[in-house]
């Protein structure tokens, strides 16, 4: 008897680890369309990390799915954090009146949306842009915004498919 209690309670520690580990860390998320080019593709599937938003917040280049409004999700990179002021001038994104230094031109913008004026993030709010400038629906425009810390639903961390491409998303 003994031994039977303890395979099950073995089988349930197994269970309930693979369960912890797969919800926290291997949230498959498809990426639709083209607004997170080159680094992620449309069809590309990208694993989410849901836990380490439970005990801390999105920082700066962070990418990260929310949910829009509309109930779908998006795939895009935090750009201004809580409290900041951000604003699109000469295609060049600028925080709190300091020009944002970043690699591979994310610090680019061609069309400034709503950010051709100061945009005011509140408490938990974040300014989030699709790395393909040219081609992402994000908070330049009124119907996405600056996104409440409460739709950011967790970090990408990996990318699975296509296999050619495995590794880590920076």
């Amino acid at each position: 008897m003994r031994k039977v209690i303890g395979w099950i309670v073995d089988i349930v520690v197994v269970i309930s680890l693979a369960w912890f580990v797969a919800y926290g860390f291997g949230t498959q998320v498809k990426i639709a369309g083209q607004s997170m080019m080159p680094g992620l593709q449309g069809d590309d599937v990208v694993l989410m990390d849901r836990l380490t938003y439970d005990f801390g917040d999105p920082a700066r280049f962070d990418v990260v799915v929310f949910e829009r409004e509309d109930h779908k999700s998006n795939v895009k990179r935090v750009i201004g954090l809580p409290g900041e002021v951000v604003q699109i001038i000469d295609g060049y994104i600028y925080i709190d009146g300091q020009r944002l230094e970043a690699d591979n031109g994310l610090d680019r913008v061609v069309l400034a949306g709503l950010a051709e004026n100061p945009v005011t993030l509140g408490e938990g709010e974040y300014f989030l842009l699709g790395d393909n400038r040219d081609g992402s629906e994000d908070s330049r425009f009124a119907n996405i915004g600056n996104v409440n810390r409460n739709q950011i639903q967790g970090k990408i961390w990996m990318r699975l498919l296509p296999l050619i491409h495995i590794g880590l998303v920076e």
